[in-house]
This record gives structure tokens, C-alpha cells and sequence, in this order.
């Protein structure tokens, strides 16, 4: 066998769900915008995504207090203010202001889109039952927005330690769901 053993802290960068985040919250009016990655779809309609938001981050106490977020999807462009709001904490520094991103009104939720990425998902926190235990929420989508000028978008996935994997070719295979 070829194979050989992979450290288990190195696992989580063979399953990589899907491409990075930001994650936006609004606490008292002041939005706050962070970098996430792990994330999964669970249903399709109504759309439920599963997160995992760590309980030292400063937008899991707001998205637990406040129940709502938006989901926004960056694209290559974006890499530096995605890495740059990873790497740093929206208790003191406004993140906006700091990366130049550009906050806009959602419809359904105080949290704001970013008008930089190309799409986003203005979501409500449907269950906590596994926030104490694995800091898990499960969000339910309220309304998904999308720049329809984005034609295949190059999103970026983390691969771990400052590694970026970006989405790159697309391919069609034969499916009975087409």
C-alpha cells in the first residue's frame, strides 16, 4: 500500500465542505464581519446550513444572543480581506472600515450583506440544541442573493495552516437530476 498514516489534527483538510465565508452579525447596530469555514448544507428547502463558530470568536456570543446572520460567499478577489478578517477580532476593530469591505441593508435580517461578494444568504438560527456541547448552529435561509454578472465564480476553500485551494474547472456528468 502507497498509502501512509495522516496525523488526525490533519484531517479536517481532506473534508473540506466548501468554499470560505464571511459570516456577518450586527450587535446593537455595530455589524461585525468574520471568516468561517466550516460549514455544511443539511437540507435543501427549507434551505439549513449546519456551522461550527468557536465560543472564544466575538460573533458567537452575538449570534447567540441576536439569532441572525448573513452567510456571504467571496470569491478570489477577495482573498486578502478573507484572510485579513480571519486574523483578526471585531470586539474592538471594525472590520468593515479596516478591510474596505462595503456593508448593505439585508431584507429579512439586522445583519448586513457585503456588497463585495457575490452572493449571500440572510439567515435566522433555527436550532441551538448543539451550540453548548460542539458550538454547532444550525441556520435556516431566509432569503439567497446572488450577482447574476458572476459567471463561474472562483471561490477559495482552506486547506489548513495558510494553504487555499481554489475552485477552479467545472465539469457536467450525466445525472437523472439535471
Amino acid at each position: 500500500m502507497k498509502k501512509k498514516s495522516l496525523p488526525l489534527s490533519r484531517v479536517y483538510r481532506l473534508l473540506e465542505p466548501g468554499p470560505v465565508v464571511l459570516l456577518t452579525t450586527a450587535d446593537k447596530g455595530r455589524p461585525n464581519v468574520m471568516t468561517m469555514s466550516w460549514h455544511t448544507m443539511m437540507e435543501f428547502e427549507p434551505p439549513l446550513v449546519g456551522c461550527v463558530i468557536s465560543d472564544r470568536n466575538h460573533s458567537f456570543g452575538v449570534l447567540k444572543a441576536t439569532r441572525e446572520c448573513v452567510i456571504n460567499i467571496p470569491t478570489l478577489e477577495l482573498a486578502a480581506q478573507v484572510v485579513g478578517c480571519g486574523n483578526s477580532s471585531g470586539r474592538k476593530l471594525d472590520k468593515f472600515r479596516r478591510f474596505g469591505l462595503t456593508p448593505v441593508a439585508a431584507a429579512c435580517v439586522k445583519a448586513p450583506l457585503i456588497d463585495e461578494c457575490y452572493a449571500a444568504l440572510e439567515c435566522k438560527v433555527a436550532d441551538t440544541t448543539l451550540v453548548a456541547k460542539y458550538c454547532f448552529f444550525i441556520l435556516e435561509v431566509l432569503q439567497a442573493w446572488i450577482d447574476p454578472s458572476a459567471k463561474d465564480p472562483r471561490t477559495i476553500h482552506h486547506r489548513g495552516r495558510g494553504a487555499f485551494m481554489v475552485a477552479g474547472k467545472t465539469i457536467k456528468l450525466p445525472s437523472k437530476k439535471n
